[in-house]
């Protein structure tokens, strides 16, 4: 008896949904404009509302804590509900934020509408990345993510250094009623465009992969998702190395300023310099990134930690600080879309909004955190601090991605043990090759390049992957090659 297994030879490819990707990518500029306007803004909202620079900092800060406290238990409230229409929901929130902020009389008012944008902001982080992900096939979630997050790259670009001239010129309340009106544009152009989804319960039924479609239960115990290390991984890293980003971006203004020496006039241009380092960087992940991102993120890491290095500490002149400040853009830029990829590679479907909600939190703690270690080290060191802690932070994160990728040469080498004490696979006289093992329950993707995402849906199960070759046994299994033209564009170094 002899079982071959073969993909189809001419899959069909739906068409890649640009135009609904842009339209969300419209919104999460809106969503981070947003949340990180008061950065630029931060010397005339202190001298209208009478508080200090490390106050207006802190509006960042509860921001983000909001989203830290209520993205995870919103996300599991809201999960029966379309995503399509919580999505809306969600954009008109944060356009009442805004709009709060922008009326705000004191600062404890404009402290409270901070806390309902990040309340809003945090849910609409959490479905948007998962949403996208059901609107592409798997290999191409990279590229939906690079699209969707460009709004947040455009955001820093335009958006956070428009608001500050804005707000130079108008007042700093400004910015915030023009965020309100486009929010709401944005919420109408999602509900006129954008598709409805299945939410994201995945069933034995609905499974589109021996990933997903793994049980949940077995022998009477509940199974926990196998892909539920990694997410934490990820996460953990997220956190750490934004815990060093806002400890310094947060108060970018005073630095640039007092430490690098640039006019106060020229910061908006600064910024906006930064910003297109930024777009640069988001063109670098959708062209050569997108299925590479652990090689993204390396990269990010240590070109961020040359950059700061320069700027802050070796540059001779304002001008060569600045090019690092836009060097830093670029790298920076790499990091918040190739750690979201990455995360929506490592989990399985069924619990990808969780896994982008936690995600969104780790990455909100870092802002938090970040901002608050910034403001104490300003008021208590002094700018020279935040730089210095920052790159600390960076050789923490680069040392959690070598352990990820330690980790995933290691569940490779066990994955590869494993087929070979096949005797399916010894008599079966054919090479594993880079494809789909779908004869035997697994994907055998996983253990070929640097990609502990595929490796751990692949075989974090090993139980069933040997019970699976043992029930094949006897019989000969043809693996089809995927190697060359045929291999699978899902590929992560």
């Amino acid at each position: 008896m002899t079982t071959t297994v073969k993909a189809p030879s001419t899959p069909l490819k739906p068409r890649f949904p640009y135009a609904g990707l842009f339209i969300l990518a419209i919104a999460v500029f809106i969503s981070v404009t947003a949340e990180m306007m008061p950065t630029g803004l931060l010397p005339q909202m202190s001298a209208e509302l009478g508080v200090g620079e490390a106050q207006i900092g802190l509006l960042v800060t509860f921001f983000a804590l909001s989203v830290v406290i209520t993205s995870v238990p919103l996300v599991a409230l809201t999960r029966r509900f379309s995503r399509h229409s919580l999505i809306v929901v969600v954009l008109f929130v944060v356009s009442a934020a805004a709009l709060f902020s922008a009326l705000a009389p004191s600062y404890p008012w404009l402290v409270g509408a901070r806390l309902l944008g990040g309340v809003a902001h945090g849910l609409f982080w959490a479905v948007v990345g998962a949403y996208s992900a059901h609107l592409v096939p798997k290999e191409q979630i990279g590229r939906a993510v690079a699209i969707i997050t460009s709004g947040g790259t455009l955001a820093l670009v335009f958006g956070v250094p428009l608001a500050t001239v804005a707000g130079q010129n108008f007042g700093w309340r400004l910015p915030f009623a023009t965020v309100a009106v486009l929010g709401v544009c944005a919420a109408f152009l999602i509900l006129r465009f954008l598709p409805r989804v299945t939410t994201p319960e995945l069933s034995k039924r609905t499974a589109t992969s021996p990933a997903d479609a793994r049980p949940t239960q077995k022998r009477g115990k509940r199974r926990i998702d196998p892909t539920i290390s990694g997410v934490v991984l990820i996460c953990v890293t997220t956190a750490v190395i934004m815990v060093g980003h806002y400890s310094l971006y947060t108060y970018i203004a005073p630095f640039l300023t007092t430490w690098v020496g640039v006019p106060a006039d020229n910061i908006g241009a600064a910024l906006f310099a930064n910003g297109l380092g930024g777009a640069l960087g988001l063109l670098l992940v959708a062209v050569f990134f997108g299925k590479r991102p652990m090689l993204g993120i390396v990269i990010g890491v240590v070109t961020t930690a040359v950059a700061v290095t320069v700027m802050a500490f070796v540059s001779p002149t304002v001008g060569i600080a600045i090019g690092a400040f836009v060097l830093w853009g670029a790298a920076a830029g790499l990091l918040p879309s190739l750690l979201q990829a990455r995360i929506l590679h490592v989990a399985s479907a069924r619990i990808r909004d969780t896994a982008t909600a936690f995600f969104s939190t780790s990455f909100n703690v870092g802002i938090a955190s970040g901002a608050v270690l910034g403001g104490a080290l300003l008021t208590n060191v002094g700018l020279w601090s935040l730089p210095l802690a920052y790159l600390v932070l960076l050789g923490i994160g680069l040392g959690l991605l070598v352990w990820s990728a330690l980790g995933a040469h290691r569940r490779r080498g066990v994955a590869a043990l494993t087929l070979g004490e096949s005797p399916a696979l010894a008599d079966s006289g054919e090479h594993v090759a880079r494809g789909e093992f779908i004869g035997v329950g697994f994907a055998a993707e996983g253990f070929t390049g640097l990609d502990d995402a595929q490796a751990s849906e692949g075989f974090a199960g090993l139980d069933d992957a040997r019970a699976s070759v043992a029930q094949a046994a006897g019989s000969k299994v043809r693996v089809t090659d995927f190697s060359g033209p045929n291999r699978p564009a899902d590929e992560s170094l």
